[in-house]
């Protein structure tokens, strides 16, 4: 499907002919950071650029020799899925000196190496920013001590730096998500689940410590993810008396039959005197006021290590290109920048005004909690409107999706908090008119989170049919308000029902959808909850795969993804698995295009590149199926490599919900039924709810920067419903650089690529970081 037209500025007119650029990793190493580096490389070498490892951090720059070394396209390749930083990371002390950065500008020099792209945390970037500033007084220093010729200093008169923050903390001011944050919480998400199973065997509480010295979003989101019982985090140490309010919440929680508690800790946490709460501590309480069977588990570096997860593998290859860009648009008067995430769009921010927001750290410093935690946590979690005595009806409708449990549990404990009666619809618009609808308290939903599927049931009835049966229901129950929490079947519901409102006042209540299919085709949101499993199910299993065929003869892998006609889990997977080619309906391909990737493939695999990895949508295209394709590359690669295929299939759905499902899931669910509390009470007039137009009857969804409620009715001008999908989405931008990346020729659009903006006003008041969890 062709992109809408627009002026479009491709990378052509960005030329990096005679430029060279240097990528390094230091501080802490971070799952993606790979991904980053191999992205920033095949981005440089691709506009023309010279680009350059520096191995070992700022050690390496300081020391130069061999640590600082030419890269090549092939010098990247197998490195997408390794955790860690292949190029190595190390503190160093001599760049913190005059001498040492010194050093380090005569080895960039040596080199012509101007453009520097670093990938670390706050204290990595700030001393980049150091040596730029310094920059031109170093030359000056190398000229007078004869190390370089005095013309060296107007050819490489500005030293241009951009950051890529790699931490699994999440504490870097200008961002919503940090490169490794997402694969650290995979890594916690794993242990807990496990030690959840021997828990509940035992009848016992586990006390878990996560890392984040001064930032408890692991803490936090890990506590979301697994439905813990108690959290402790720095930025809001726990009121005094803190001890006894935890063990009454264990202990109610027991007394309703729960068999095991979960209590995580950040290493970091604290009290409200400043003293510190740790792990030991909180089982010996645990102990000693409940007389539970308490062990600790202490992660450690355990959350660094690893595979990337797909999240962490698309984010570092988005900001790795958008750092080339940066640094190719640089000029003298250009300030050193970050780029950064916001939303589901790329921004750049200046270094120096990310490193310099430390209002977190200085309010919990003077012991202004309650302001660090605006600061910091999501007000989603901290807030809810004044409650109200409505009854609420959830419901799943169309395919299952990993993290729909996640989202009817945040449902239905947001909707009791605000004073609604909660009611369960089992097996969507089929169980509704079937009357399979009863109320559902808060441990109903208890252990729901981690659970994939749809334990509600789900089914792709849609309510035309059956409207007189629905409304019957609705008044038997009196249902104020829905929440349809589904895939494109949900979408199609909600417009049935929003065309029945004038036959049946049943449905003149507020409702909304909530977007959950791992086909991520759901118009009116750039994510839907269940994709992240899926790609994270097909970056795996194209790991083994391509694994497989390691020290065997060179060999092609055609797979077979889901999505229906839309191309999201094809192209998105194939990016996050370093694929050569992925075919999708979106983008129509005729005999010659296959010829011309058979061709391309051919001239790879007679390099050093032993394995291939192509991707084709389900729905691509009629004729050119899997098994032609695949009869097509075995045939036109005899004698170079042979072919393997693989079908995914469903194990696209299953599985348990990843971190970042569960968590957007728990969010943008939570914000839907606040939309309700404020639609239910704004739509109450004499003694009824009555809500007929149409921004009462709404889709939320992640758009560009921010979750947005849009009315169903209007987001029909935007939908093909032929095929299933919306008339334009965003990733088609992705495609390009798949194909860059995969060392194909082509135009990347760079018209809406990230421009600088202050940290202050990078985000949208209403804004919600729930696409970075």
């Amino acid at each position: 499907m062709a992109q809408p037209d627009s002026k479009k500025i491709f990378f052509e007119n960005l030329s990096g002919a005679g430029k060279a650029i240097a990528v390094l990793t230091s501080g802490g190493d971070a799952q993606g950071m790979n991904a980053a580096v191999r992205a920033v490389v095949r981005m440089g070498l691709y506009v023309g650029a010279k680009v350059y490892f520096i191995h070992e951090g700022y050690q390496g720059m300081v020391d130069g020799g061999e640590n600082i070394r030419e890269a090549t396209w092939e010098s990247v390749s197998s490195m997408l899925q390794v955790g860690g930083t292949v190029i190595g990371s190390a503190r160093c002390k001599d760049f913190r000196s005059h001498e040492g950065r010194l050093k380090a500008a005569h080895n960039l020099v040596k080199r012509g190496i101007t453009n520097l792209c670093v990938i670390g945390g706050d204290g990595s970037l700030t001393g980049a920013n150091l040596f730029r500033e310094e920059w031109s007084g170093l030359l000056s220093e190398l000229v007078q001590q004869g190390l370089i010729e005095a013309d060296a200093v107007q050819k490489y008169s500005a030293l241009h730096i951009v950051g890529m923050v790699g931490s699994i903390d999440n504490d870097f001011c200008g961002t919503d998500m940090t490169i490794g944050t997402d694969s650290a919480l995979h890594r916690i998400i794993e242990v807990v689940d496990a030690i959840m199973t021997t828990a509940q065997s035992h009848q016992r509480t586990f006390v878990l410590e996560v890392m984040g010295r001064h930032c408890g979003y692991l803490a936090l989101v890990s506590a979301l993810a697994c439905g813990a019982d108690w959290v402790l985090i720095p930025e809001m140490p726990p009121e005094d008396g803190w001890e006894e309010k935890m063990c009454q919440k264990l202990s109610a929680t027991r007394s309703r039959g729960t068999r095991l508690n979960i209590i995580i800790v950040a290493e970091g946490a604290i009290d409200r005197h400043g003293k510190s709460i740790t792990s030991s501590f909180v089982k010996d309480l645990v102990v000693k006021n409940l007389g539970f069977d308490t062990r600790v588990t202490i992660l450690g570096h355990v959350q660094r290590g690893g595979t990337p997860s797909a999240f962490d593998r698309i984010l570092a290859s988005r900001m790795g290109v958008e750092a080339v860009l940066a640094l190719l648009e640089t000029t003298a008067n250009t300030p050193a920048c970050v780029v950064s995430l916001c939303g589901n769009q790329s921004v750049r921010v200046p270094l120096m005004e990310c490193v310099q927001t430390v209002k977190v750290q200085k309010a919990m410093d003077q012991k202004r909690f309650e302001e660090a935690v605006k600061l910091r946590v999501d007000p989603l979690l901290c807030a809810f409107l004044p409650q109200s005595n409505f009854n609420v009806a959830v419901l799943n409708v169309g395919a299952p999706a990993a993290g729909m449990n996640a989202a009817v549990r945040s449902a239905v404990r947001v909707g009791i908090s605000e004073g609604h009666k909660m009611f369960a619809v089992s097996d969507g618009f089929e169980g509704f008119y079937k009357g399979q609808i009863k109320e559902i308290k808060w441990g109903d939903v208890g252990g729901w989170t981690g659970q994939g599927g749809s334990l509600l049931g789900t089914k792709r009835t849609l309510p035309a049919k059956h409207v007189d049966k629905i409304a019957e229901q609705m008044r038997k129950y009196n249902i104020n308000a829905l929440l349809v929490i589904g895939g494109f079947e949900a979408f199609l519901s909600l417009l049935e029902l929003s065309a029945a409102r004038g036959k049946y006042d049943e449905f003149c209540v507020p409702m909304v959808m909530v977007p959950a299919t791992v086909s991520n085709n759901v118009p009116g949101s750039d994510l839907s909850i269940g994709a992240d499993t899926a790609l994270n199910a097909i970056t795996t299993t194209c790991d083994r795969i391509k694994q497989s065929a390691s020290g065997t003869k060179r060999r092609v892998f055609i797979i077979e993804t889901m999505g229906g006609y839309c191309g999201y889990l094809a192209t998105v997977g194939g990016l996050a698995a370093g694929a050569d080619a992925a075919y999708i309906y979106e983008e129509p391909f005729d005999i010659r295009d296959l010829q011309a990737n058979v061709e391309h493939l051919t001239e790879k695999m007679k390099t050093s590149i032993q394995r291939g990895l192509v991707l084709r949508n389900e729905n691509s295209n009629v004729n050119y199926t899997t098994d032609f394709i695949y009869q097509l590359y075995t045939e036109e690669g005899r004698g170079v490599f042979d072919c393997r295929k693989n079908v995914l299939g469903h194990m696209q759905q299953g599985g348990a919900p990843s971190p970042f499902d569960r968590n957007f899931g728990t969010k943008i669910s939570a914000k839907a039924m606040q939309w309700l509390s404020q639609k239910l009470v704004e739509s109450y007039r004499k003694g009824r709810v009555f809500a007929n137009t149409e921004d009462t009857c709404c889709l939320l969804g992640m758009h560009a920067r921010a979750l947005v409620f849009q009315p169903v009715v209007e987001l029909k001008d935007h939908t093909d419903f032929v095929h299933r999908i919306p008339k334009e989405q965003w990733w088609l931008k992705l495609r390009p650089l798949m194909k860059i990346l995969a060392k194909y020729k082509t135009s990347y659009d760079v018209s809406d690529s990230g421009q600088v903006e202050h940290v202050i006003h990078s985000r949208p008041k209403d804004s919600d970081a729930s696409v970075a969890m």
